[in-house]
């Protein structure tokens, strides 16, 4: 079962295409292997085992008849964050306990679509606001390369089920880095997708202007698969991009002579772990190796981006998280009057960090504060947008750490919340400009913890991302390495 467990998407389509294997028997294993390890890591919030079952079989139907879709038989899972139909969806809070949607986010009707089997939703930080998956309100998740230290979050549990083999693939949602930073924390790969590459449609929002839809594999290819099936326009989200999405998967040529690759100075400043910052260095010489040229290059307005970001994402969370008072959507906690309803359904449902950043994104839009704050915040988003624009004309792509270092233990940062903000601090950036990024493996420190780097493209250039990420894996091993390897 273990070697069934460890295979790519590829390599479990090609079996099943020849007979070899069948859907019943991966998503058999995949259970036995939930059962067996996620006791100990905490990745599943819930398990689907009936309807997992049942979807393989009609897969294993569907191939005897010569269906060959994309995804036809594939294990996957997904984040707490988006809306399964008839299945508890939580987003990892009290507050949503019992609730169960009655329609499927665009992004897993598509995956359903192309014949994919599902296998349970994924524990993450409430409500996405944490880079831990320790602000879960049920458990921690645990990081598979060490069971004492973080998975990253807050996509923590869809990192945890890949790094696991508790899943072929999983998706994730990124605000400011929550696919990114937990796929470089457990050894994985994933993407986050440019906004409006990915529809919103029935993913819960935390920051609706940065929120996007991304997934999660054990290589380059498979995450280009994936988001082959979930790309593309949907009438549901307006703010979808209008125009079909490119076939990824025909562009991984793992030519990538000639491209431009920026190194900027600033993601590499004073703060990273000597490791960190050794090892990205040494994946770029490996890029430079396969043909690609480097420079480096100024990011003009760097220091900017962390308290813009956080005054925008916590100003829509405060307006997002507004539906949750025991009325419209939510538990409800029984009150004196209204009001009192109102503060014992909230105070009850929501965890400390939820909390925080309701009160602050509230402060920075209330009277007399907004202009100061958040009109200040989106203005200087403008000017870090066009630091990317100006970039992009003088390189291809950007590479840079995930993370100013790897994953912390459990305690280390999170009774210090300026410290887990900083967790965030290389890739919040992206999402203020919209643009994409791929999270790929490229080394360990020397205690055997996982290191990822991130390559930055400029928006609806995934295709680019993935060439150049398939690329460095077609030279290298980091990807192949497990947990038990």
């Amino acid at each position: 079962m273990t070697e069934l467990t460890s295979l790519t998407i590829g390599q479990a389509l090609e079996q099943m295409r020849a007979g070899e294997i069948s859907a019943l028997e991966l998503t058999e294993a995949h259970l036995e292997r939930i059962e067996t390890q996620d006791p100990s890591i905490g990745a599943y919030l819930s398990v689907t085992a009936d309807l997992a079952l049942r979807q393989a079989g009609q897969a294993d139907e569907a191939r005897a008849d010569g269906d060959e879709r994309p995804l036809l038989g594939i294990p996957i899972a997904l984040k707490d964050v988006l809306s399964t139909k008839d299945i508890e969806t939580t987003c990892g809070s009290k507050i949503l306990k019992g609730y169960r949607p009655i329609f499927d986010a665009t992004a897993v009707s598509r995956l359903y679509e192309a014949g994919a089997v599902m296998l349970g939703k994924l524990n993450m930080d409430e409500f996405a606001m944490g880079s831990s998956t320790e602000n879960s309100a049920y458990f921690p998740t645990r990081n598979p390369w060490n069971l004492e230290r973080v998975p990253g979050g807050s996509s923590g549990g869809s990192a945890a089920a890949v790094a696991a083999n508790m899943a072929m693939a999983t998706l994730g949602s990124d605000t400011g880095g929550s696919i990114r930073q937990p796929a470089s924390f457990c050894g994985v790969s994933a993407i986050k997708p440019s906004y409006g590459r990915v529809s919103r449609h029935g993913l819960i929002a935390y920051g609706s202007s940065f929120d996007q839809t991304g997934p999660f594999a054990r290589n380059v290819e498979d995450v280009a698969r994936l988001l082959a099936v979930i790309a593309g326009h949907d009438p549901l989200d307006s703010t979808s991009m209008p125009e079909a999405a490119p076939d990824y998967l025909a562009g991984l040529s793992g030519d990538i002579r000639g491209l431009k690759i920026g190194l900027p100075t600033e993601y590499f400043a004073e703060g990273l772990q000597p490791e960190v910052e050794a090892t990205v260095r040494g994946a770029v010489a490996e890029f430079k190796a396969l043909g690609a040229e480097v420079r480096e290059v100024r990011f003009r307005h760097a220091e900017y981006c962390l308290p813009a970001y956080y005054i925008i994402a916590m100003a829509e969370a405060s307006a997002n998280l507004a539906r949750y008072d025991g009325v419209r959507f939510g538990a409800r906690v029984e009150g004196a009057d209204l009001i009192d309803s109102y503060k014992k359904t909230r105070g009850a449902g929501f965890g400390a960090e939820v909390k925080r950043r309701i009160m602050l994104g509230t402060y920075t839009l209330s009277a007399g504060y907004y202009d100061a704050y958040y009109g200040k915040a989106q203005a200087v988003r403008t000017l870090i947008r066009q630091d990317f624009d100006t970039l992009f004309q003088q390189v291809d792509a950007l590479i840079a750490p995930v993370a100013p270092t790897t994953a912390f233990g459990f305690g280390e940062v999170s009774d210090d919340p300026l410290r887990m903000i900083l967790a965030d601090v290389l890739t919040i950036s992206a999402n203020l400009a919209g643009i994409c990024g791929l999270s790929a493996p490229c080394g360990f420190d020397e205690r055997g913890l996982p290191i990822g780097m991130q390559i930055l493209g400029a928006p609806f250039t995934e295709a680019r991302l993935l060439r150049l990420g398939q690329a460095y894996q077609g030279a290298t091993d980091w990807h192949l390495r497990s947990p038990e390897s």
